[in-house]
């Protein structure tokens, strides 16, 4: 752990990417979190549980301006909320942290795996700050392995399956895309975050595993647009 601290002490933002429903991962978390508060730097938590058009009540619940329980009734919190996310909420509460709703809006991110990035010009000036200004989806190793992970998971589920019993292409290759928005908006909001903060702030990330896997995904999104910061 001492190690690790060490490590995370130069970062400029840390990626945590957990398994969702391992509680274990989650009380990892929770002690990560705690350990590098007390580096003595500024923190900014910042998550994918939250998307970008509740950050307004995030913030009034962090500000004291709301109740707890108008905070969950507006913002969407996902189902493990209060067994797994509100011990990060609550400390970076204590601290006076920011925390940073970083995803993007789940009907956007469904619309995008419907109809393509095109989905995005349909959109009102206001929803459109909801997603990544830029939004770009190479087809590179990333793309490759999310590509046989949506193989991987229609075809392992039910039984016997045939070689050509998996998710058709033209429909993956949109999940894709919708896979790119997702981390392009988080890899936004994390460096908006920091930018806007001190200058030795850490910003602290958490999100689905794959995202941050391999340091590609919402990383290689993050390392694009600050290439000089150092990313853990």
């Amino acid at each position: 752990m001492q190690q690790m601290l060490n490590r995370l002490s130069r970062a400029d933002v840390v990626f945590f990417g957990e398994q969702h429903t391992d509680p274990e991962t989650h009380r990892v978390e929770a002690l990560a979190l705690d350990a590098i508060g007390r580096l003595g730097r500024p923190v900014i938590l910042s998550l994918e549980m939250f998307e970008r058009d509740v950050q307004p009540v995030l913030n009034d619940y962090l500000a004291g301006r709301i109740s707890e329980a108008d905070f969950l009734a507006r913002s969407r919190p996902w189902p493990n909320y209060a067994t797994d996310y509100r011990p990060l909420v609550e400390l970076a509460r204590a601290h006076r942290w920011p925390v940073v709703a970083a995803d993007v809006p789940r009907p956007l991110a469904s619309a995008v795996g419907r109809k393509g990035l095109a989905a995005l010009d349909t959109l009102t000036p206001s929803e459109r700050l909801t997603a990544a200004h830029e939004n770009a989806c190479p087809i590179d190793d990333y793309h490759a392995r999310f590509m046989d992970a949506m193989h991987a998971h229609s075809t392992g589920s039910g039984g016997a399956a045939e070689p050509g019993d998996s998710l058709p292409t033209a429909m993956a290759e949109r999940f894709y895309l919708a896979q790119c928005v997702k981390d392009e908006t988080m890899a936004e909001s994390i460096v908006m975050a920091k930018r806007a903060a001190a200058r030795d702030a850490l910003v602290v990330h958490f999100d689905g595993a794959f995202h941050s896997d391999y340091a590609q995904g919402t990383v290689a999104r993050v390392k694009r647009r600050e290439p000089s910061w150092d990313v853990v």
